[in-house]
């Protein structure tokens, strides 16, 4: 089992763009810079976090992961409402979409933390408000087979 935490605002994983290349006469898929930036974050926190190799899974075992986001309460929040997040009965339905969270995670972990996203069996995203500041936790268990 490993968690980790990437600290800063999360990041989705934005559409590579694609363009015709005249000079390779053909076209030509990039990355955006900011995608590939939180990608080389989230890897530096894993390796900072993982205390072993024990820890990789490179032998197709299937895994869980669970992402938690954390997302800053605004500024301009009323007392009313910061109590309704507090009690946890609001949540934050902004950008980016859970599904473009746990792709950036999960695609930035290949190679790294395992052998291929494939190997992922259970998932679980949650988009919450922290009094702290915004991260993004993220737990990996090797799933147990009953």
């Amino acid at each position: 089992m490993v968690i980790f935490e990437v600290p800063g605002k999360p990041q989705g994983k934005a559409r590579a763009r694609t363009f015709y290349n005249p000079r390779l006469g053909r076209s030509q898929s990039v990355t955006p810079q900011n995608t590939v930036l939180y990608e080389n974050l989230v890897k530096q926190c894993y390796l900072a976090a993982e205390n072993s190799d024990k820890n990789r899974w490179f032998n197709s075992e299937p895994l869980e992961i669970f992402i938690d986001v954390y997302y800053e309460i605004p500024k301009s929040t009323t007392k009313k409402v910061r109590a309704e997040i507090e009690k946890e009965k609001l949540y934050p339905t902004k950008k980016p979409d859970a599904d473009n969270i746990a792709k950036v995670i999960c695609d930035a972990l290949n190679k790294i933390a395992y052998k291929d996203d494939s190997q992922i069996v259970n998932l679980s995203v949650r988009k919450l408000y922290s009094a702290d500041r915004p991260k993004v936790m993220v737990k990996i268990f090797k799933k147990e087979i009953l």
